[in-house]
């Protein structure tokens, strides 16, 4: 089994532990939120697991940068500025922002996260 192979199968594990989903609904594409329903207590409970099981310490900004998020230097009407996005992206550099780039609503960037985004994190994380 590769390390990616590895990594995606705990990251499932914690996942369908933290969330009480079935196994086959955990699936690269699969959105935190949207897909998963995952909530803000859940993510507390995900971050613990993945830090017990990968060894790793997670910061709360690293997942979930609120301060660009909310920051009047990279809001405007709603939408992330593209000063904002290219500070997302460079924050983010596992997450593959390219859909909430060409419509960078704040709102919409909660469902952003997938399965295949927090394995990368995990990667990242551990190099």
């Amino acid at each position: 089994m590769s390390v990616k192979e590895e990594t995606y199968k705990k990251v499932s594990e914690v996942l369908i532990d933290a969330l009480g989903v079935d196994d086959d609904e955990v699936t690269p594409e699969a959105t935190m939120i949207g897909d998963l329903g995952a909530e803000s207590i859940d993510f507390l409970d995900i971050v613990f697991k993945l830090e017990q099981t990968f060894g790793i310490s997670i910061d709360r900004e690293e997942l979930f940068p609120d301060d660009i998020l909310t920051s009047s230097e990279y809001l405007q009407d709603g939408k992330v500025t593209p000063e904002g996005v290219a500070k997302l992206k460079e924050r983010m550099p596992f997450a593959d922002l390219e859909k909430f780039e060409a419509n960078p609503v704040v709102q919409d960037f909660a469902n952003l996260l997938t399965v295949q985004d927090l394995c990368r994190f995990v990667e990242h994380k551990q190099a």
